[in-house]
């Protein structure tokens, strides 16, 4: 007799080969807030992203240079974006800036992330020292290193030799440039996702680990086993940060290269500031913004898609 069965009745067997039901959509989504949770948080986004987006939108097809009325220009600016080799430069270096911050950012920080969370001695001091350029601003920390990075009197002038830059005019090179924009980038925001995948990794019950270490299972076995799985979603909630903020990504570059030498490291969102703020064509650049929101929109939504992160199903089911 069932567990469930209380004395003096009959629990009704389902007949043999019969399908069980499936949860109703309803049923599974028991306990989850309603829709009304939502609504401060639609109406602030509404606010300050969906209707400044529907203006820009609007601006792109128009003629403006911050001045006076906007005059309607039809697809012009449309027409011209597909044409202009600049665009297309900054579209390539966008997304290869992209590519290559999450290559270096997320091995660093997932394996950072699963040590701060371990119980280590002196873990606690290192991990403040560490998430220090967390808390300062990116315009500061730009301003720091483009003074390491001058040639004139900074560490540059001193290492530059031994890295492939004997005068030490590291920012002066192309390759040069991107690379340091790179760097600054991804040390600046390691921490933060660093931050992510601690979080993630503590949450881990320290039962699947008894269970891998007496299978037999080392520590690395046990990284790509138990650890790696785990954090599933939190590496996919770490890519769509990173994705986003390497697309829009900009302080850092205005006051480090200023998009060069020459338009070597002049990214989307760069191409976009100087054309609305430099050339004064704002209906250009607000073709170039929506374009920017446009590719950003798209990437995200194609992560999580292909992730399955939109089941948002826990990868502690079952336990």
């Amino acid at each position: 007799m069932p567990a469930s069965a209380t004395p003096g009745t009959t629990v009704k067997e389902p007949p043999t080969g019969a399908v069980r039901a499936r949860p109703s959509r309803a049923s599974s989504g028991a306990g989850r807030p309603g829709l009304g949770w939502a609504v401060p948080g639609l109406l602030f986004f509404t606010l300050f992203a969906i209707i400044p987006m529907l203006l820009v939108v609007a601006l792109s097809f128009t003629s403006w240079q911050g001045l006076g009325l906007p005059e309607w220009t039809g697809g012009a600016n449309w027409s011209r974006l597909w044409e202009d080799p600049e665009m297309r430069q900054a579209i390539w270096l966008s997304v290869l800036l992209t590519g290559l911050s999450w290559l270096f950012q997320t091995p660093v920080a997932l394996l950072l992330g699963v040590w701060a969370a371990g119980t280590q001695r002196n873990r606690a001091v290192l991990s403040a020292i560490f998430f220090l350029p967390l808390l300062a601003s990116s315009v500061a920390l730009a301003l720091l290193w483009k003074s390491l990075l001058d040639p004139n009197f900074g560490l540059i002038a001193d290492i530059g030799p031994y890295i492939g830059f004997p005068d030490g005019n590291l920012l002066g090179d192309p390759q040069g440039a991107f690379a340091a924009v790179l760097f600054v980038a991804s040390w600046q925001f390691i921490p933060f996702h660093t931050l992510l995948y601690q979080g993630g990794a503590r949450q881990i019950p320290k039962s699947l680990y008894d269970a891998a270490y007496v299978d037999g299972a080392g520590t690395v076995r046990q990284f790509f086993s138990v650890t790696l799985p785990q954090l599933k979603n939190t590496v996919i909630t770490s890519s769509v940060l990173m994705v986003v903020g390497a697309l829009t990504f900009f302080d850092t570059v205005l006051i480090l290269t200023e998009g060069g030498p020459g338009t070597d490291t002049t990214i989307v969102p760069f191409l976009m500031y100087t054309t609305g703020f430099d050339a004064f064509d704002m209906g250009y650049a607000s073709a170039i913004a929506t374009i920017l929101v446009a590719i950003a929109t798209g990437v995200s939504l194609l992560l999580v898609r292909l992730t399955g992160f939109s089941a948002m199903r826990s990868t502690r089911e079952g336990m």
